[in-house]
């Protein structure tokens, strides 16, 4: 807990200096008893955004390949990261998230379980499938940037003649700007965009509320991550808790967190 402080006090203000979040709605993050922090997933800082909303120790369960890399491995130890295999169904994971809430404390957690950002293995099956005139590694720096939801969403709209296979190879680099664009030209409307705006969340944040009798607390991080940044925006909904059904919960936080990122967000 001294550690998780120090490291608090410390790099806080440097992150606010450096990214300029904007955070709104810190006042929903309860003071005490067991609370899941859920949101979206669009770059490796995410959790730093969430940390500095709140003065509670904030247990966020991170990929286990950050505690295999010794150059890092010892800050997430130190601020009470939780090691996830994500090869397998990591249960050692799940057990120490379910303590840190039966204990009262608060746990953050990705639900869409990645991060929506191209991996390596979409890059070069869209590269051989589309590309393979240009060089892979201009390929990727192209298109990196792109959530790998609505590159797929894109894909779909091709697929099923909504647009041509022209358009979708002039604009698959600006994936989230061209699909705007088709909301003001009315051939998607914003309730589609939305609906893609996520990848599939996973039901262990609304498995280990129901569990501990925990609230879930929905969040949403729109903008980009860039020096004194303009537009990184912070959005904590309302907390809610489990009532039974999981599957209604879940679409239930999917709705929260999409909700708030329209909130947060301006189409044109």
């Amino acid at each position: 807990m001294i550690g998780y402080r120090i490291m608090r006090a410390i790099l806080s203000p440097i992150y606010k200096f450096w990214y300029n979040p904007k955070i709104v709605g810190k006042e929903n993050i309860l003071v005490d008893g067991p609370i899941i922090l859920a949101g979206n997933h669009i770059h490796i800082m995410d959790q730093c955004n969430v940390i500095i909303s709140t003065k509670r120790k904030l247990h966020y369960m991170a990929k286990k390949e950050y505690f295999d890399n010794k150059k890092v491995a010892w800050f997430f130890k130190l601020v009470g990261c939780i090691p996830v295999d994500r090869t397998k169904k990591d249960e050692n994971a799940k057990t120490s998230a379910l303590n840190v809430l039966k204990s009262g404390h608060a746990l953050g957690i990705f639900p869409e379980g990645t991060r929506n950002g191209l991996k390596e293995t979409l890059i070069k099956k869209l590269h051989s499938k589309y590309f393979k005139d240009m060089n892979i590694n201009e390929f990727t720096k192209k298109i990196n940037g792109n959530k790998t939801s609505l590159v797929l969403y894109l894909e779909e709209l091709k697929d099923n003649g909504i647009i041509s296979e022209t358009e979708f190879l002039n604009n698959i680099f600006d994936v989230d700007n061209y699909l705007k664009v088709l909301i003001k030209k009315k051939v998607i409307s914003e309730k589609n965009y939305y609906d893609h705006i996520l990848l599939p969340l996973k039901f262990g944040a609304v498995s280990m509320a129901y569990k501990t009798d925990a609230y879930i607390i929905p969040y949403a991080i729109t903008g980009t991550y860039k020096f004194r940044s303009k537009d990184l925006k912070v959005k904590i909904g309302k907390p809610f808790k489990v009532k039974g059904d999981l599957e209604k919960a879940n679409l239930k936080l999917e709705s929260e967190i999409k909700k708030l990122i329209k909130e947060s967000s301006k189409i044109m």
